[in-house]
């Protein structure tokens, strides 16, 4: 019986996933604000994948850091956290 429960799980984490992780993120909960950064210059995380990532929320702010690599919050700090105090209120 074990070898079967455990063949099982194998077939069914083997199956290909479904377009369903695309879908928003937070479908069932009252939209909520979401701050998104991108630096301009991020190899790692780039503007264009923050971007679409930001359209996976219902209310999402993407702020693209110009001159700002990965580490945004140290290669401008004041902006960025003048940035966060603004969406913030």
């Amino acid at each position: 019986m074990a070898n079967s429960r455990a063949t099982r799980k194998l077939s069914l984490s083997s199956r290909p996933r479904a377009p369903s992780t695309r879908r928003p993120l937070v479908p069932r909960s009252p939209p909520a604000p979401v701050l998104l950064f991108a630096g301009e210059l991020d190899l790692n995380s780039p503007p264009r994948s923050a971007a679409e990532f930001a359209a996976l929320f219902p209310d999402a702010t993407l702020v693209v850091q110009p001159g700002a690599g990965h580490y945004l919050w140290l290669d401008d700090a004041d902006q960025f956290v003048a940035t966060t105090a603004a969406f913030l209120g």
